[in-house]
């Protein structure tokens, strides 16, 4: 009895026993912030809308479907499309479904593999060289044979549970994949319709900036009919005008080509987008901004999520390698029967069986099954390597966001202070201008200075929108699915 449960204790051990190396999570990081420097409380403020200052809230959960807090319907219906037709969405829920059935499919082979057989043939024997094979000894004969076979591989060494697990710890990189897929697209198409809005009031100033260049030309090209100026001055004014008209084609492509890009993003052609004509004034700058705690920035972040378990996925793959280099053990058997007439088929003495095992052993293949173990050792090298290089680039991307508001902060406060003094000295020429104390080409320059601050307005709030979407993106703001997509994921 003793030897008995000792050897079943030992076959229960081999049974288990998987080679290669288990994976163990690699430690976050742990760093007191984000940046070199403390950040501020808060950041600088400024006047107008979009203005208000930033508090960055430390250890505070960042939220899910963050461009909510742009309080925007057009906005949020922008998102919504793109998260429903999206293509590149589509695909990362149908790789994910592919992995998930890989994975179920690799575990079948945890079981024995049953298959039936049945062999029908009309057969001629050589009665004049061999020997009749019936017991008729008759020539001419049907065969019938139906039988069943299994056959099981004992998953000693643990290749099936390694290779198992590989595919599990891809398919979880799918998922991840696919939330990371969900968050860039989200963040594209926020920061998009921001970048869109932006053009689209800088546009309009520049046409008015223009639309003044060019009285300004008038009003010189009349003085200098009177004599009252050089025509030094004219040329210099027509090619100021020239040289602000040449923005004005850029700015539209850049308009242009963000709508298709909206459109792309949304699934549609660029031929049937109806651009949402978002405007700056319509969008909430979101005040709060919730950091969360550095070393769970790895737990947030979907693409650090998918590299650890691209790294378990390397990490299992060695240990399959290892287990080729093992022998391989096969059980099976086969029962069944066999006659010359269906009528005859399962009576006594038309049945057969087998059972057998057998264990084989690579002696040579050229090296190829060590190369195959270092190829996979070389795998989770790499996989490592990949790893920590997204960890890496998650924490720079929130340090440079972080960086990226405070600039923007302090630009839109500078900004709006120019505008609001070009928009003082306007007001004074324009009073000196009713007494007589100043030409109406003063006048000119005062509102020529005063569109090109609101231009610099418009361009540093535009920025400071879209780094905005830009830090909830690096902080991994997670996006909860619709019903719909997320049936289709499972």
């Amino acid at each position: 009895m003793k030897h008995a449960t000792a050897m079943s204790c030992c076959a229960a051990l081999i049974l288990s026993a998987c080679v290669g190396p288990n994976f163990h999570r690699p430690p976050p990081p742990t760093p007191a912030r984000f940046t070199v420097e403390p950040l501020p409380p808060d950041t600088a403020s400024a006047s107008g809308p979009g203005g208000a200052a930033q508090k960055f809230l430390a250890e505070q959960a960042v939220p899910r479907n963050w461009w909510l807090l742009f309080g925007s319907p057009e906005l949020n219906g922008l998102v919504s499309e793109a998260l429903r037709a999206n293509p590149d969405v589509l695909s990362a829920q149908a790789a994910l479904r592919q992995a998930l059935e890989n994975t179920a499919a690799q575990r079948g082979s945890y079981f024995p593999a049953v298959q039936g057989d049945f062999d029908a043939s009309r057969n001629l024997n050589a009665t004049g060289v061999l020997a009749p094979n019936l017991a008729s000894g008759t020539a001419l004969y049907n065969l019938y044979t139906p039988q069943v076979t299994v056959s099981f591989v004992p998953d000693i060494f643990g290749a099936n549970r390694r290779q198992v697990e590989s595919l599990a710890a891809q398919a979880e990189a799918a998922r991840f994949q696919l939330d990371a897929t969900y968050l860039t697209l989200t963040a594209n198409v926020v920061t998009s319709a921001i970048q869109e809005a932006g053009f689209r009031e800088q546009i309009a100033a520049t046409e008015q900036v223009i639309a003044l260049e060019r009285e300004s030309l008038t009003v010189l090209r009349r003085e200098l009919a009177l004599g009252a100026i050089a025509e030094v001055d004219v040329y210099a004014q027509e090619a100021a005008l020239a040289q602000l008209e040449t923005t004005l084609p850029a700015l539209q492509r850049q308009l242009r080509q963000t709508e298709d890009q909206l459109a792309v993003l949304t699934g549609r052609l660029p031929a049937d987008f109806t651009p949402a004509n978002l405007r700056l004034d319509q969008l909430v700058l979101p005040v709060d901004l919730p950091l969360g705690v550095p070393s769970e920035l790895v737990e947030r972040r979907p693409d650090v999520r998918a590299a650890e378990a691209q790294l378990h996925s390397a990490t299992a793959q060695v240990g399959v390698a290892t287990a080729n280099l093992l022998p391989q053990f096969t059980i099976s058997g086969n029962i069944g029967s066999a006659a010359t007439a269906m009528s005859d088929l399962f009576k006594p003495g038309t049945g057969f069986w087998s059972i057998g095992a057998n264990a084989t052993q690579t002696l040579f293949a050229g090296g190829t099954l060590l190369h195959r173990k270092r190829a996979a050792d070389a795998a989770l090298d790499q996989a490592g390597a990949a790893y920590k290089s997204a960890v890496l680039t998650a924490f720079q991307n929130v340090a440079d966001a972080l960086h990226a508001l405070a600039a923007d902060a302090a630009a839109l406060d500078a900004a709006s202070r120019a505008m609001s003094g070009a928009e003082k000295s306007l007001d004074v020429t324009r009073q000196q201008l009713k007494i007589g104390a100043v030409s109406y080409l003063a006048l000119l320059v005062a509102e020529q200075t005063y569109q090109q601050a609101v231009i610099t307005v418009i361009q540093s709030r535009a920025s400071r929108f879209a780094d905005t979407a830009a830090l909830f993106q690096a902080l991994g703001g997670s996006v909860v699915p619709d019903k719909a997509a997320s049936l289709t994921a499972r």
